[in-house]
């Protein structure tokens, strides 16, 4: 009777550990949000800036909205939340905004799953911003980075399990939607293997399509609505067959991530 209970205690727990990895927030808390602020590092701006991206594809997916929105970026190099003055970006005025965001972006140091105190750290400041960022009215959204791949030193099977668990448990703290970048990026890398969306000097930033696909993840996420068909491309730098793999790709993840 005691291993019986025991065994049915470690499958409870099993079971609550796993539920407890599910996003709380899955649908898109602003409809149609028409100004975001983006607050990260390098894995932002590389290749022509993800904010870009994610607005071109908004309104591809919907000329009309193309004057309404204000999409707005503010990135330090190799930063983790820390670095950030959310509360000074937040202000009124600042970055030539006249009103509060709809939503506003978080994206951390790639590497702050990798350490307890850096986990401690990230958690603590999305904690501190999603209360600043209440204050204006507008919704947190938690950017899931990709996991590192060779060459880079730190890279391993099992980061983007790291990555997933520390954002998940911290978007749940505070109510915040997490876009599910890294996932889309383990997804794409099991169905190609071949694909490559990190730059391969260094295993960590993200290449053109890595970017793109970030762009369709965020995309499906914020406005919930699959970029499966979107017709950007990136002025045809993006080949069709690679943007509708990267789209579905995209779509695919969100979904399961969400349950949608």
């Amino acid at each position: 009777m005691k291993i019986r209970f025991a065994a049915l205690l470690a499958f409870a727990l099993v079971a609550q550990a796993a539920a407890a990895a599910a996003p709380v927030v899955k649908q898109p808390q602003v409809d149609s949000p028409r100004r975001i602020l983006f607050v990260g590092n390098s894995y932002l701006y590389y290749n022509d800036s993800l904010h870009n991206h994610v607005r071109r594809m908004a309104i591809a997916a919907d000329p009309s909205i193309e004057k309404a929105l204000q999409y707005k970026s503010a990135t330090i190099g190799a930063a983790p939340l820390a670095h950030h003055d959310v509360k000074g970006l937040l202000a009124p005025g600042r970055l030539g905004m006249k009103q509060p965001y709809d939503v506003v972006i978080l994206q951390g140091n790639s590497g702050d799953s990798l350490a307890e105190a850096r986990q401690a750290s990230y958690r603590e400041k999305v904690r501190e911003f999603s209360a600043e960022i209440a204050k204006t009215g507008a919704k947190t959204a938690l950017y899931m980075t990709h996991a590192y791949v060779a060459p880079n030193k730190d890279a391993s099977p099992d980061m983007i399990r790291k990555v997933e668990d520390m954002h998940v448990a911290a978007g749940n703290e505070v109510g915040a939607l997490v876009i599910p970048v890294g996932l889309a990026f383990e997804e794409a890398y099991r169905q190609r293997p071949d694909i490559v969306l990190h730059k391969t000097y260094d295993g960590s930033h993200p290449d053109l399509i890595g970017t793109y696909l970030a762009a369709c993840v965020v995309y499906a996420s914020l406005y919930g609505k699959s970029p499966v068909g979107n017709t950007y491309d990136y002025y045809g730098k993006v080949d069709k067959d690679t943007a509708a793999f990267l789209q579905r790709v995209a779509e695919q993840t969100v979904k399961r991530f969400f349950g949608r």
